[in-house]
Parts: structure tokens; C-alpha cells; sequence
């Protein structure tokens, strides 16, 4: 041990090598598709603000300040959660911190239906931003631990998917109930939402638990069990928990020795780790930045301005914005292998509509031995924290900025942006198209 680091042993060949592994895993695919469901209602919760502040605006008499406050500052409430998550992860396990966050998102919705001023709502919203803050940062990290490597891209892409589901079901709820008074539409729209999370919390307790959790807890035998039904062979059963004892053996002999997480990853990281951190803060922010999730939220107030007088024509279209969304982000989970992820990132910018792939999310050795897996959540975490913050102080200044420079030269400036994250992309990310996780190491050192 050397400035308080450690060597671990080389771990064991991959699973992902192993003879008569198959291509996909049906009952692994399961247990990610219903933890990743929960991210449904962060969509949900997050898009709904796009119609229902018109008609909050109208019931309650806020302020243009007020409605751009109420609507983003969810996005800074979220970063104690978010930070928090990693904790609550280990603490409750993954399942129990996801069936946490749908409490949470139940609670909030009951909440928001019944609010009847404008603090009451601004409070509600940071009961909100820790259910949606929890499913952000423990879904992907579960979807990694309980993959095994066949399935590992496809499952990490369920939860893009359906955060736009439940953009997609805002838009339809908006649309639905637009004929309602104004006093009612909107408090019908959060009610919704509050009856969904009683289904997803019932089904995350009906998945397995993440077999490094169970690990971490020296439950080896319970590990072995969930490995076995989430991997293709029972050789790579074997090999995937000799994997995971290895990396949390090294990873809490790393905390033995002084070299926290937070300084393993931001104090005195390795090249690879480092270049990692700036890929992954690099698109969080630029995503953010170039005004998609201002277009997603504003999206009726930018029709309005556009000419469009009916509100069923701004509800409609907006739908209609929601649709293709979601059916690019279904081409581009299609065409992420075949294609690869540099040029996909490179033309999303060029559309203004960058989503990123976290490269934290696809690795599992970062920067030697196996430190990288204790790494994963705080890392999400603290990529989620950088894209949340941007994403806030974007909302929050949307409805001004274009009162100020015109809502034209708002797009112009976000183009500006867009451009600028097509140079980071060509000059910062490598292609891990087709390439396994063991070679991670290797191509973010270069």
C-alpha cells in the first residue's frame, strides 16, 4: 500500500467471455425494466409543470419570477438527494432505497393535488425532488450490479426510455384534462400521478436485491442465488461473484487506508478516472445548457409565442414535441451499438438535443483494480448533481432571458451551445462502441 492505495488482485476473466453465455437474460431484464420504471414518474413529475404552471399561474395568481422558481428550483432541491443517494444505497440497499423514492413521488403528488399557496407548493416540491432524486441515482447504479455483460448496454438505456415515457404521459394528462376549470385542471394532473407509485414500489419489492449489495452486507450465499438467475451459465455465476468479493474487499481495504470515494475520485484521481469525470461532467452540463429541458417545460409558452391562440392547439403540439422525442431516443438506443456513440452525441448536438451516455454507467474497472465499482454511485451522483443544477438555473431563467432578448435569440444562444458541445464531443470522447468493459481502463488513459 502506497499513499493510502491499494493493488488489488487481477480479477478473473470476464463473465462477458464465458461459453454459452446468451445474448440476452430474460429475468435480469425484468428486474432492471421494473427499477428503471420508477424513473416514469420522475418524467412525469418533471414535464407535468409544462402545462400545469399556466393553469397554477391563473388559479393562484403568480407571479412570471414565481412560476419560473416553482418550476425549476426542483432541480436544485434535488441535490441533496442526489448526494445523498449513494449513502441511502448502501444503508437500505438498492431495492429498499427505490421503493423509498416511489413513497416519496406518492406522497408529493397527493401533496401537490391538495397545495393551496404558493410556499405550500415550493415545499412540496422539495418532498418531490428526493423521490425523483433517489430514482435518478440508485436505478442506473442497480441496472449495473444486477446486469450481467450481455445485457448490460440495452438495460442502462431503459432508463432514458422511460424518463421520456413519463415526459410523453405528462403531455397526453395536460392534453386530457385542459378542459377542466383552472382551479381543478391542474390539481387533477399531479392527483394522477399519485396512484402509479403504489404499483412500481409493489413491484421493486418483488425483484432481487443487487447481488454487490448483499456482498457488501457478507451475505455471499443470497449473492450467489441472484447471480445465478441473472446469468447465463452457472460458470458465470461463479466468476461474477468472485468479481464482485474482489472489488469490495479492495474497495473497503481503500477505506481502511485513508483514500475515501471522494478523494480516490476528485483529490487524487488516476488519468483514466480524471478524463472520465470531465467526459461525464462535460455532458451533463452541456446537455443542460443547450435548453432542452427549457424547451421540454416551456414548450406550450413557446408555441404560444409562436401564434398558436388555442390551448388544445399548444396541449396537441406539445404531445406531438413529446412523440418524436421519445421515437429519436428509441433510434438512437437502436443505433448506439451499430453506429456508435460518437457520432450519435456528435449529431445530437447538432440538433440541440444532447443526451448523455454516462461513461461511469459502462465501466466497471476505472483507474485500476476495483475500486472503480465504489466509485459508480457517487460518480452518477455527482454527474446527476452537475446536470440537475444547470438544468435548474436554465429553467429559472427561460421566461426572463426571453423577455429580455426575444425568445428567437434565446434559441440562437442555445445553438451557440449546442455547437460548443459538438467540439468537447470530437475533441474529449473516445468510441466505446464494441468495446468490452475491461478495456475502459486502457482507452480513457489515453
Amino acid at each position: 500500500m502506497a499513499h493510502g492505495r491499494v493493488t488489488a488482485a487481477p480479477l478473473l476473466p470476464s463473465a462477458a467471455v464465458v461459453p454459452g453465455t446468451p445474448h440476452r437474460n430474460r429475468f435480469a431484464f425484468l428486474c432492471a425494466t421494473l427499477a428503471s420504471m420508477t424513473t416514469i414518474l420522475m418524467g412525469y413529475t418533471l414535464a407535468l409543470m409544462s402545462s400545469a404552471q399556466l393553469l397554477i399561474r391563473e388559479d393562484l395568481g403568480l407571479t412570471g419570477v414565481q412560476v419560473e422558481v416553482l418550476t425549476g428550483s426542483m432541480n436544485l432541491f434535488m441535490l441533496v438527494s442526489v448526494l445523498g443517494a449513494g449513502w441511502a444505497a448502501d444503508l437500505l440497499g438498492r431495492r429498499g432505497t427505490l421503493v423509498l423514492a416511489n413513497a416519496f413521488l406518492m406522497a408529493s403528488a397527493l401533496a401537490m393535488s391538495a397545495g393551496g399557496s404558493y410556499a405550500a407548493l415550493m415545499a412540496v416540491r422539495f418532498v418531490t425532488s428526493v423521490g425523483v432524486g433517489f430514482a435518478r441515482v440508485v436505478a442506473p447504479v442497480y441496472n449495473a450490479e444486477i446486469s450481467p455483460a450481455s445485457t448490460r448496454g440495452v438495460l442502462s438505456s431503459l432508463l432514458d426510455m422511460f424518463v421520456n415515457v413519463g415526459i410523453l404521459l405528462s403531455y397526453v394528462s395536460n392534453y386530457a384534462f385542459a378542459g377542466l376549470p383552472s382551479h381543478l385542471g391542474w390539481r387533477v394532473m399531479f392527483a394522477a400521478g399519485a396512484l402509479p407509485p403504489v404499483f412500481l414500489a409493489t413491484g421493486v419489492l418483488a425483484i432481487l436485491e443487487s447481488p454487490r449489495w448483499l456482498v457488501m452486507r457478507g451475505r455471499h450465499g443470497e449473492a450467489h442465488a441472484v447471480l445465478a438467475r441473472t446469468s447465463g451459465t452457472p460458470a458465470e455465476a461463479d466468476l461474477r461473484l468472485e468479481e464482485i468479493k474482489q472489488a469490495v474487499s479492495a474497495s473497503q481495504a481503500v477505506r481502511g487506508g485513508g483514500g475515501g470515494v471522494w478523494k480516490g475520485m476528485l483529490v487524487r484521481p488516476t488519468k483514466s478516472v480524471r478524463r472520465v469525470l470531465v467526459c461525464v461532467v462535460g455532458l451533463q452540463f452541456f446537455q443542460q445548457a443547450s435548453g432542452i429541458d427549457a424547451i421540454v417545460l416551456y414548450s406550450p409558452l413557446v408555441f404560444e409565442k409562436a401564434g398558436m391562440s388555442s390551448n388544445r392547439a399548444v396541449l396537441g403540439a406539445t404531445v406531438a414535441v413529446g412523440v418524436v422525442k421519445t421515437c429519436f431516443i428509441l433510434v438512437a438506443t437502436f443505433l448506439s451499438d451499430r453506429v456508435g456513440r460518437r457520432p450519435l452525441l456528435a449529431s445530437a448536438a447538432g440538433g440541440a438535443g444532447l443526451r448523455s451516455p454516462d461513461p461511469l454507467r459502462r465501466r466497471r474497472h476505472v483507474g485500476g483494480g476495483a475500486m472503480p465499482l465504489r466509485l459508480r454511485a457517487q460518480g452518477t451522483s455527482l454527474g446527476t448533481a452537475v446536470n440537475r443544477v444547470t438544468c435548474g438555473v436554465v429553467i429559472m431563467t427561460f421566461i426572463s432571458l426571453a423577455g429580455w432578448i426575444t425568445m428567437p435569440w434565446c434559441f440562437f444562444l442555445y445553438a451557440g451551445v449546442a455547437a460548443a458541445a459538438w467540439a468537447f464531443v470530437y475533441a474529449q470522447l473516445p468510441e466505446t462502441s464494441g468495446r468490452g468493459l475491461e478495456d475502459m481502463d486502457v482507452l480513457f488513459s489515453k
